[in-house]
Parts: structure tokens; sequence; C-alpha cells
């Protein structure tokens, strides 16, 4: 068989520095930009269908869950 070659069409100009691009990684191995990732259980996930409902869920939990223990600590309600 005989080799084919191709000519590949460069439609970047010259003055482009690509050197100092960096590839990102692809897969689970990934991780995102500025922030932690959490993965959901598919039971859970079905539930909420953004990371806005979730963050928004989590922090009503918070906010019960710091109120109830204050009122244990403290059921005269005095300081």
């Amino acid at each position: 068989m005989k080799k084919v070659e191709t000519k590949m069409d460069d439609e970047l100009r010259p003055e482009y520095d690509l050197k100092g691009l960096c590839v990102r990684k692809l897969g689970p191995g990934r991780t995102s930009f500025g922030g932690s990732v959490v993965r959901l259980e598919p039971d859970v996930a079905e539930v909420f269908p953004d990371a806005e409902s979730v963050n928004e869920a989590l922090k009503f939990l918070i906010r019960v869950t710091k109120e109830n223990n204050s009122s244990i600590r403290n059921p005269k309600g005095d300081a």
C-alpha cells in the first residue's frame, strides 16, 4: 500500500502563541474550576433539578439544625 500524504490547512496566524495553553483533563479525573464536586446518589439527584436547588435545601437544613441546637442548649430562650 502506498502512503497518502495529506496537506493540512493551517488557518492560525503566525503571531498566535499556543505554547502557553493548558490542556484540561477529561473524564472522572477532571476537576471543575473554583469549587468542589459532590456526587449525588441517583435517587437524590432525581429530586433536585440543579445545583441551586441542592444548595438551597442544604442551607435550609443547616439553618434548622442550628436553630434546633440553640433551643436544646437554651430551652428557656435565655442568653
